[in-house]
């Protein structure tokens, strides 16, 4: 079981085309490919890699505010990862409660669990680590 590396950030920004304008025309990253997920979003990308998501009003958390605070929008930070049996076993064996998800087209399985304070922390897993669909 092991991080990897962080694998990209996620904002929920009060103004979602102005963040993203941002990203591209002042620091030059580069709008590319995202999954369809069923909310608006863009995944900018450094090189292959896409680093920063923007993810627009989603119908579950239209009740948060989308008032920037001291340390903005962060909605969740995330790592590449590998041992995805023996994390599920941590969290059970910890009682740690999280949100297993697969994304369609490539099948990586993403794990979601929150930090003390509350951050939500997202694991991603490589495909071949996802167990066959049932």
């Amino acid at each position: 079981m092991a991080l990897e590396g962080l694998n990209h950030y996620t904002i929920r920004p009060a103004d979602l085309e102005r963040t993203k304008e941002f990203y591209v025309d002042v620091l030059g990253l580069v709008e590319g490919y995202r999954p369809p997920l069923g909310f608006p979003g863009y995944w900018l990308y450094i090189g292959d890699n896409p680093t920063v998501h923007l993810i627009g009003p989603r119908e579950r958390d239209a009740h948060l505010p989308r008032e920037a605070g001291p340390t903005g929008l962060l909605d969740h930070i995330a790592f590449s990862c590998t041992g995805l049996a023996e994390m599920k076993a941590r969290l059970a064996q910890r009682g740690i409660r999280h949100e297993e998800r697969v994304i369609p087209r490539d099948r990586q399985t993403q794990l979601f669990i929150y930090d003390p304070d509350g951050v939500a922390v997202e694991l991603n897993y490589p495909p071949e680590e996802t167990p066959a669909a049932a």
